[in-house]
């Protein structure tokens, strides 16, 4: 096949233990999906699922340096569990659900909070708060035969070794399984989706050199720093 520009390399994760790499399709987040953190974002009571995405370039594998975005003065860290499909469809099963997950990782979801506060305001989309490039730092994959599917365990987020988030993925509002069977109403899922599954409160804003370490108990750890 003849392109008129080479395409784009194709975006792929490591897998722990494992010398073959998970091809990226898709990335999923969902939104307030911890009632501490739903509430410092001004919501109230346990909402129904809701979605955004990330473009998959925008992930940065394994972490490291990280750009800090332009046109923001308030950039904020969410520290989030993140599952990865090894295959899909439309409208899955409750019962199903778990079925389709290849792995889990740890990921962050970077967000320029006054950008998506201002679109949020006029109701208008959150794409340049949300989906901007390096937005999503994203550890090794750990598959489910290795894993299990966590259910509970402390996840975190450090800047500058000082504590900033602390939860237990049990307080998740919706859980995994919840979460895939309900996005799979709206879209068909496909091996390679990604899904950020919400944060726990205690987000706060972070800046040029700051050292952001987070982490899921049983699950792995993730270190970027803003450059």
């Amino acid at each position: 096949m003849n392109y008129v520009f080479p395409p784009a390399t194709p975006v792929v994760l490591p897998v722990d233990g494992c010398a073959a790499v998970f091809p990226v399709r898709r990335v999923y987040c969902v939104g307030q999906n911890y009632a501490e953190h739903a509430a410092e974002m001004g919501a109230d009571g346990r909402q129904p699922p809701f979605f955004f995405s990330k473009p998959a370039d925008a992930l940065v594998p394994g972490g490291g340096d990280v750009a800090y975005p332009p046109m923001t003065a308030n950039l904020q860290h969410e520290v989030e569990l993140v599952v990865a499909l090894g295959k899909g469809g439309s409208d899955i099963a409750l019962d199903q659900a778990l079925d389709c997950v290849f792995g889990y990782a740890v990921g962050f979801d970077l967000t320029r909070r006054d950008l998506q506060s201002s679109a949020k305001a006029k109701g208008q989309p959150w794409d340049m708060g949300k989906g901007f490039d390096q937005g999503g730092p994203i550890s090794t994959i750990r598959p489910v035969a290795t894993l299990g599917h966590p259910a509970t365990g402390t996840i975190w987020l450090k800047v500058n070794g000082e504590l900033k988030q602390s939860g237990d993925l049990s307080q998740m509002s919706w859980k995994v399984a919840e979460v895939i069977a309900n996005l799979s109403g709206y879209v068909r899922l496909a091996a390679g989706d990604l899904i950020f599954t919400g944060t726990p409160a205690g987000v706060s804003t972070v800046v040029r050199g700051d050292l952001l370490e987070g982490g899921i108990d049983g699950l792995g750890e993730l270190k970027i720093r803003l450059v």
